[in-house]
């Protein structure tokens, strides 16, 4: 299909979602980062100027998409997910660290960041392998193949270290629950979660009864036409309590004081008043202040280029991570509320579009997009309101950086040349 086909069936509603998001993006980036030696937009020196060339950049590649064969990046994705890989390994020699990880390439006039890249071949490469006939999500094997084209590029950047861009991974989990992989997979990792806070909060022996306790009231409540399997039951228990067994070990030795910190700070674990009040001076500054920015914003907000803290500097990275912030101080509940519906109405739209696709690749790829960007924007966004310990994720279309807004931009507009060629690849 030609160029000019593929535009004329683009779906421009989503395009415009994206467009208002980098928009609006950029217009908090330029208030964040203003200096009293402001030139010009496009002073390419300054931050906004940077930001902008990124987001130029961003749309040439998008257009050069929509000239390259739909069926390119289903017959190359494990080609391209092998250089990922490549990539991400090749950072332990020739990385360059800035803020404490080594995950950037130093090209000299861009910082190339491979985790950003690897986000968009894992989509690719996932979805190549469930679109195989062969594959059946319901087969052990293929569900551990699955899980690998995950965890893989997951486990390269864990090191780096990089735990919140290694987390993100995780999100394509849901792709393999909407192709049918049996849903107690995906309670495992909530039941866990759940396991290790609660034992962190109030200790093996009160989740070892409380667990118990739970089990005596399933019988007790149980129909009597309802069996249930009391082997696997009590296997359950009995793992559960030696994962309880093991959370302090690994809280103690595995973990950083400053991951440490972060939980007790959210789970309200440290009793002592100053202690805590030193660590939300530290590692919880950054949320602390976020929330005070947001909080003055008030309903209407203090207006573009008027917010106090913002100028003052208050809350650290706010042009990257913490940009929300910036959202809520100048233009209050009715701007986040705003960007919140744009959010909502773009992840429904794309949810649409995968839902349409005539063939399982572009439908698998599709869910990957979208798996991807709303953990990054519930992340970002419990992040900054202080509901989730920080952990570094920046907001997508959003977010200051060079690598984010060039492969998110990728991410999307590979799905959306799918999807405009959808028919044909249906037949």
């Amino acid at each position: 299909m030609s160029g000019k086909n593929v535009l004329r069936r683009l779906d421009w509603l989503t395009v415009f979602f994206y467009v208002l998001l980098v928009f609006t993006g950029w217009i908090n980036i330029y208030s964040t980062t203003l200096g009293e030696d402001h030139t010009s937009i496009f002073d390419f020196s300054t931050l906004y100027g940077k930001q902008l060339f990124f987001i130029i950049f961003s749309l040439i590649v998008a257009f050069l998409v929509f000239f390259v064969e739909s069926g390119f990046f289903e017959r190359f994705a494990s080609i391209f997910y092998l250089i990922s890989l490549v990539l991400l390994l090749g950072l332990f020699l020739f990385g360059k660290t800035i803020a404490g990880a080594t995950s950037w390439y130093d090209l000299g006039f861009f910082n190339l960041q491979p985790s950003e890249l690897a986000k968009v071949t894992t989509a690719l490469a996932l979805a190549k392998y469930l679109s195989d006939i062969q594959t059946d999500i319901k087969n052990r094997k293929h569900q551990l193949y699955a899980a690998l084209i995950i965890l893989v590029p997951a486990l390269l950047i864990l090191p780096q270290p990089d735990p919140g861009s290694a987390l993100i991974f995780s999100s394509l989990f849901f792709v393999l629950f909407r192709e049918g992989l049996p849903l107690y997979y995906f309670l495992i990792p909530i039941v866990l979660v759940v396991l290790f806070a609660a034992t962190l909060m109030y200790g093996t022996v009160w989740v070892a009864i409380g667990l118990v306790l739970l089990l005596t009231l399933v019988f007790l409540f149980k129909k009597p036409s309802v069996k249930i399997p009391v082997l696997p039951l009590s296997i359950t228990l009995i793992i559960s309590v030696l994962f309880s067994l093991s959370v302090n070990f690994v809280f103690e030795n595995v973990f950083e004081q400053r991951h440490r910190d972060r939980f007790a700070l959210w789970l309200g674990l440290e009793k002592d008043e100053n202690k805590l009040d030193q660590i939300r001076k530290t590692i919880g500054y950054n949320t602390y202040q976020s929330e005070k920015a947001i909080e003055s914003g008030g309903f209407f907000g203090k207006g573009f280029l008027e917010g106090t803290r913002t100028k003052g500097d208050f809350v650290p990275e706010q042009h990257t991570d913490y940009i929300f912030s910036s959202v809520g101080e100048e233009w209050g509940f009715i701007g986040t509320a705003a960007v919140i519906l744009i959010f909502s109405f773009f992840f429904l739209r794309l949810i649409g579009l995968a839902e349409r696709q005539k063939n399982t690749f572009g439908r698998m790829f599709g869910y990957g997009v979208i798996s991807i960007l709303f953990i990054h924007y519930a992340i970002n966004i419990g992040m900054v309101i202080g509901l989730l310990p920080t952990i570094g994720i920046p907001l997508p279309f959003f977010s200051y950086g060079g690598s984010g807004m060039v492969f998110f931009t990728l991410l999307l507009f590979i799905f959306l040349k799918l999807d405009s060629n959808r028919l044909r690849e249906g037949i």
